[in-house]
């Protein structure tokens, strides 16, 4: 009789699980349609994709809409393409994100190991920055970036993203060294260790998984970001820019397959970190979230 209830039970979970499974697949599958509309229609001629089905396989494979997106597109008045923008993105957001990536290290270990008056406050105000939408400092950035000379420049967009990133890069790493022992860093302290010294040789080596997080969530949102290259970018548009302008610039008939093709380019950058770093996110997340 408990062998008969056992298989019974062991029968239902496997059947709860494969269920499970099918819907996930299925909801995978939904959200998956529109990149396999893209990129099946980014490999087509023109000629099918306006007098046929989005949905099917190309019947003629090209890459030419490829070619055309990254180095021959019409943008603005010379025959340019995303290749140029593509560069003023890297250039853009790698400093960005290793800049504000340590001064949100910095700002943690501060914070929570080198404890002083009103710091609880300041971090209150950081965390308050999270919260302020982009249009709400186009215009005192624009002010301040024209007073230091650094409009329409990559090192202006730069000093954009590291300000309106810090107090996420600091929330991250605050939360995650609130959990580590302030013994060790008493005792580094007794045995004459200084501040950088410190953070150095104690705090970075163990910042792996809450770093994982910061570089994730700074890279995403620097070259995905639209607002703020377009507004402060200037002759150094980043990519999203570039590919708006790609869009916009079409004349007559729309070339769909060239637009797919630029659409992927511009979001490759970020699928590839995903892809290479993203199971480290969320136990990143999860490492920073329990004190103790």
């Amino acid at each position: 009789m408990a062998v008969a209830e056992q298989d019974t039970a062991v029968r239902t979970s496997a059947f709860s699980r494969t269920l499970i499974y099918l819907i996930l697949l299925l909801f995978a599958l939904f959200y998956l349609l529109p990149f396999f509309v893209m990129l099946v229609n980014s490999l087509k001629p023109l000629s099918e994709i306006t007098g046929g089905n989005m949905m099917a396989l190309p019947q003629d494979w090209t890459i030419a809409p490829w070619l055309s997106a990254w180095s021959t597109a019409q943008i603005g008045v010379e025959p340019t393409g995303l290749r140029p923008y593509f560069l003023n993105s890297l250039m853009m957001v790698v400093p960005a994100v290793a800049i504000s990536t340590v001064l949100g290290a910095l700002n943690g270990y501060v914070l929570t190991k080198w404890r002083f008056r009103g710091d609880t406050i300041l971090f209150g105000l950081m965390l308050f920055s999270c919260f302020i939408p982009f249009q709400i400092v186009l215009i005192p950035m624009a002010r301040m970036l024209g007073i230091m000379g650094l409009a329409g420049s990559i090192p202006g967009l730069i000093l954009v993203h590291v300000v309106y990133g810090l107090g996420f890069t600091t929330l991250y790493f605050r939360n995650y060294y609130a959990a580590f022992p302030t013994e060790l860093v008493r005792a580094a302290m007794i045995d004459g260790a200084g501040f950088f010294r410190i953070f150095w040789r104690i705090m970075l080596p163990v910042s792996g998984p809450i770093a994982v997080v910061s570089v994730i969530w700074q890279f995403t949102n620097i070259w995905n970001d639209f607002l703020f290259g377009a507004s402060f970018g200037g002759q150094s548009q980043p990519m999203t820019v570039a590919l708006n302008n790609l869009v916009q610039s079409s004349k007559g008939v729309k070339e769909y397959n060239v637009h797919f093709a630029g659409a992927i380019l511009a979001a490759l950058p970020t699928l590839i970190v995903y892809i290479v770093a993203g199971r480290f996110f969320v136990r990143g997340l999860m490492a920073g979230s329990v004190k103790g």
